[in-house]
């Protein structure tokens, strides 16, 4: 286990004043050689963040946490086996619900819901989505982009909305940390994401030069990793990071985490700016974000590299519909 005391943490405040120039070097470190960071003084009230706390703590109590106890009893049966006929080591110890803001919201949909939590978490989709959009920015004066250009990349050929949703997890207490994870190495198929941690309860892991390195739990930050997409619009600059979530025997683990991804139809590819002269094509293929994420929702927990191969090699081949990992 690596030392978690270097992982960058960026204080946005510094953006607005003289120290903006090291405060972006900070950014593009992290961006760089990271794949994640955690921001402070990003612009969200922390009493906005303590009640979405306190209200979905409050709903795993009394709506989820009954449902999760008798998947846990299941799951662990017979040294694992036992749900569904899934072995431990494919299961994830987590319960969660997801709610979809853009295109179109379905929080109205979502039962159990009361409607004070329903409201609270409108505003704060609506504040991430604010500070995502303005992480793009940030992203594209650090890579010499025209400011918007990622946004708009994100719209694709229709400049429609961009895809953004949240997940919201809890990571219960597990009796056989060793049998299971709280949540399986992947990397995230999208483009970025914010994600609201529980500040007590540890568990989130990234992969950094061979290491798993703790990312440190504190009370009121975001924390921000970058998805597949970035990498390949960045031609490789950026990187999307391995991470996981290891279940903790104690405590109860919140996590609030909201993916600002392209739209279904966007076609993405390395940005032309950041493809060098000499090369004589960009690293990375060109495909429709709907198709790429269809690939990755059957080899999520696989490496990223074939995807992005798989993409490649159908570029002088025909159609991306039919693509597939041999």
């Amino acid at each position: 286990m690596a030392p978690a005391s270097s992982f960058p943490i960026i204080d946005m405040g510094l953006l607005a004043g003289e120290e903006r120039p090291a405060a972006m070097d900070m950014l593009r470190d992290a961006c760089e050689n990271w794949g994640f960071f955690q921001i402070l003084n990003h612009g969200i009230s922390t009493e906005l963040m303590d009640e979405v706390e306190r209200l979905t703590k409050g709903h795993y109590k009394r709506v989820r946490e009954q449902r999760f106890l008798e998947f846990a009893s299941k799951a662990l049966q017979d040294g694992g086996g036992g749900a569904r006929g899934v072995k431990a080591e494919n299961l994830d110890w987590e319960s969660t619900f997801f709610v979809r803001h853009l295109p179109e919201s379905n929080l109205a949909e979502i039962p159990d819901l009361d409607d004070g939590y329903r409201r609270a978490m409108r505003r704060f989709a609506g504040e991430l989505e604010a500070l995502a959009e303005r992480l793009l920015d940030l992203l594209c004066e650090n890579l010499g982009l025209e400011r918007g250009y990622l946004a708009r990349a994100f719209r694709g050929p229709s400049k429609g909305a961009p895809t953004f949703a949240t997940k919201v997890s809890s990571y219960p207490p597990c009796p056989r940390p060793d049998l299971v994870s709280g949540l399986r190495a992947h990397t995230d198929a999208g483009g970025i994401i914010l994600l609201f941690q529980d500040d007590r309860v540890g568990g989130l892991q990234l992969l950094k030069d061979g290491a798993w390195v703790d990312v440190p739990p504190t009370r009121h930050s975001i924390v921000v990793n970058l998805g597949d997409q970035l990498e390949v619009i960045t031609n490789g600059r950026y990187k999307s990071v391995v991470h996981r979530v290891v279940a903790q025997p104690d405590g109860n683990r919140m996590s609030i985490a909201s993916f600002y991804n392209p739209g279904g139809d966007a076609v993405i590819f390395p940005a032309p700016a950041l493809v060098k002269a000499e090369e004589a094509a960009a690293a990375y293929p060109r495909f429709v974000f709907e198709d790429y994420m269809k690939l990755y929702v059957r080899h999520k927990f696989e490496a990223k590299e074939p995807r992005f191969e798989a993409f490649k090699s159908m570029e002088t081949g025909g159609s991306n519909r039919s693509i597939a990992i041999a």
